[in-house]
């Protein structure tokens, strides 16, 4: 049975093919996904791609002869959790703030009792017209909800807001309002579905800083958006997940535990805290490898210093820790972020901490550094290596995922 059912509704703007995008991660986190497009949005996209990937008719109009339903608008609207409008152009906005009803995505919401949420796209000038605000504003008065559209370069080789939001972002608010519509009603185990269910994730996030004295620390470029990412990925599957997180420049997702620990010790100490109950462990933060042997407890003054020798001393390993006295059933994930030699340093670290799955990447390359929205990854076990293109880092964190759920089953529960 499908976690949510979800109406995804496509109206005609260029940004239409990431509707599929937004469909399949609907679907890999456990919605079954309808679709209804406006006849313009067909000249983007063919109905015949939503078809073959729902396995579900498409709905165009409700008055087609081919159509099986003649009131498709109402019965389609009525056994939705979520109205999901990706792209949403001005036009069809217009037509939803003023009632207009004149196809079958626009009846459809006209008939829709389940909550809306808007992903606009269109031209900067378009989204900033005062007649698209005043609509906005009264569909946002509607309680419609609105995942606002980005600066970035747009079709029109223009630069400016109007950019159609990240996929993973579109899905991760959906995921969180049909979460919140009906998470409390969904019977045993907190409503949880999706087939991660019953997995219990501890998932190390981000940076640590290791102090010099009460002003200075060493540290790394480490942002936390992949670790929180797989976070994200795993709880959107059904998972319990727990996060130890460190120094990071984005925040956590909702309905997440968090944990923080800023130094290399205190994540040893929540990590060693928190792994009795966890069935996978993701060590995806950048753990300082060293650490000032001993800080100063003031600061340290430069004058009469040309130079500062500092004593370093180890740090605790924590992935190493974790695969050594793992308890039965534990799953054992690390990540290894590289600059020369990837693959053979990810294997050589597989195998040194004997762990079951190896993320690499090479942070050198553009799009795949600290930082960035998107990774460049490698996964790899005792007997696989399996390398995948460019992708933003929520959709890398999915291929985690399956390489842990395929374990999971080879192995079985």
């Amino acid at each position: 049975m499908s976690r949510f059912r979800v109406g995804l509704g496509v109206s005609g703007g260029i940004a239409a093919y990431k509707a599929v995008e937004v469909m399949r991660l609907l679907q890999k986190s456990g919605c079954e996904v309808r679709v209804a497009m406006t006849r313009h949005a067909t000249e983007f996209v063919a109905p015949l791609t939503f078809r073959a990937l729902s396995d579900a008719e498409v709905v165009v109009d409700d008055y087609d002869p081919e159509n099986s339903d003649p009131i498709a608008h109402v019965n389609f609207s009525q056994k939705i959790d979520l109205l999901l409008i990706v792209p949403a152009t001005a036009n069809i906005i217009a037509k939803f703030a003023n009632g207009v009803a004149d196809d079958f995505l626009t009846s459809t919401y006209l008939a829709a009792t389940a909550p809306v949420l808007i992903a606009p796209a269109m031209n900067t000038t378009m989204w900033e017209q005062p007649a698209t605000q005043r609509n906005v504003a009264r569909l946002k008065a509607d309680g419609v909800r609105f995942v606002e559209p980005i600066a970035g370069e747009l079709a029109c080789k223009t630069v400016g807001t109007g950019k159609l939001e990240d996929v993973e972002n579109i899905v991760r608010q959906a995921l969180e309002i049909l979460s919140r519509s009906k998470g409390s009603n969904d019977g045993e185990n907190d409503g949880r579905t999706g087939d991660l269910k019953g997995e219990r994730f501890l998932i190390t996030v981000g940076g640590t800083r290791e102090a010099i004295d009460p002003v200075r620390f060493i540290s790394n470029h480490s942002s936390g958006k992949m670790g929180f990412a797989m976070a994200e990925a795993a709880a959107a599957r059904g998972a319990e997940v727990t996060v130890v997180a460190g120094v990071t420049a984005v925040d956590p997702p909702e309905g997440i535990k968090v944990v923080r620990a800023v130094s290399a010790s205190e994540m040893h100490k929540a990590v060693s805290s928190e792994l009795t109950n966890a069935t996978v462990f993701v060590g995806a933060a950048a753990v300082a490898d060293y650490a000032p042997a001993n800080a100063a407890d003031a600061k340290i003054k430069k004058d009469g210093r040309d130079t500062l020798t500092l004593e370093l001393k180890k740090t605790p390993d924590i992935l190493g820790e974790v695969s050594a006295n793992r308890h039965d059933g534990l799953i054992v994930v690390g990540f290894a972020a590289e600059t020369n030699n990837v693959i053979e340093f990810a294997r050589n670290k597989l195998e040194k901490k004997k762990l079951d799955i190896v993320v690499a990447n090479d942070v050198s390359k553009p799009g795949a550094g600290f930082n960035a929205d998107t990774n460049i990854i490698s996964i790899l076990t005792a007997d696989s290596a399996d390398d995948f293109a460019i992708m933003p880092k929520r959709q890398a964190a999915d291929r985690v995922c399956d390489a842990i759920k395929k374990l999971r089953e080879e192995r079985g529960r």
